[in-house]
């Protein structure tokens, strides 16, 4: 049993494993992209539900022309990196919760921003746009996926683990170290990769669609300025790069991504999905 149990988890490691077709990285992928969109979709309706019943979604108009208008460009640019995701529902909602500093895009293009980060940092449109391209990105780069395929892969470890202990407290322990091992091991290490790939690509989408690279930095700036870590270089155990470093990268980055941004060529738009409310 412990054999078959290990031969279970080795095989999902080995198999699941995938080059990124824009990164190059290899990425465990036990879970499929398609499934991970099918479950996103249920999660964006989840999600929405409840707030668009309250009437916090999507109802403030001239906001919400401004975000379509700026993720239409970045998703248009996003398009051409994988041609197939054309035909994603690539959807946007304004979520109004002036409180909460944040936005996300899951798999398959559903996206979401709040509030409180354009009002709280008082965001441009070119920090906008690096915001929605960095959440678009990783919808691009299939995280979703990637996350969703390493949370299975911890489970059958902790389960072949668990099925070699006895049912004392002893087994209960190691059970749990091996939890956190997982988790340490797997989650968060790979987790700043996916971060870190999420910046390059965002900076690069916002910059091809008419968006000003150098607000990357100030951006991130008044992100860390809100949450209280502005001049924090420390990442250990954690899932994002530390501020200052973060900074220091997208600093350097910024004028590698001027020639897109002062190109002159028209930028297109792409059509987003913003009515109704809730898909």
């Amino acid at each position: 049993m412990k054999k078959f149990l290990a031969l279970i988890v080795f095989a999902a490691l080995v198999t699941g494993c995938q080059s990124n077709p824009i990164t190059g990285r290899s990425q465990m992928m036990v879970i499929s992209e398609d499934t991970a969109i099918a479950y996103s979709k249920e999660a964006y309706s989840a999600v929405l539900k409840p707030l668009a019943d309250d009437g916090k979604v999507n109802n403030d108009a001239g906001v919400m022309a401004r975000v379509e208008t700026i993720t239409g460009r970045i998703v248009a640019q996003a398009v051409k990196y994988r041609p197939e995701t054309e035909n994603w529902n690539w959807s946007v909602r304004v979520i109004d919760e002036p409180e909460t500093v944040n936005a996300w895009c899951m798999a398959g293009g559903r996206m979401a921003i709040y509030t409180g980060l354009i009002e709280k940092l008082d965001a441009t449109d070119d920090e906008i746009a690096q915001v929605m391209g960095h959440e678009i990105s990783h919808a691009l780069l299939a995280h979703t996926a990637e996350r969703m395929s390493r949370a299975l892969a911890m489970q059958l470890g902790i389960i072949a683990v668990a099925a070699t202990q006895s049912n004392d407290t002893q087994g209960k322990m190691i059970v749990q170290g091996a939890a956190m091992a997982a988790v340490v091991a797997l989650e968060l290490p790979n987790s700043r990769t996916a971060e870190a790939e999420a910046d390059l690509i965002g900076i690069e989408l916002a910059a091809k669609a008419g968006y000003d690279p150098r607000a990357a930095e100030t951006l991130w700036k008044k992100m860390a300025d809100e949450s209280g870590a502005g001049e924090s270089r420390f990442d250990f155990l954690s899932t994002h790069p530390a501020p200052v470093k973060r900074m220091e990268t997208l600093r350097e980055l910024a004028p590698k991504m001027m020639v897109y941004y002062q190109d002159t060529s028209p930028r297109p738009m792409y059509v987003i999905n913003t009515a109704p409310p809730v898909p």
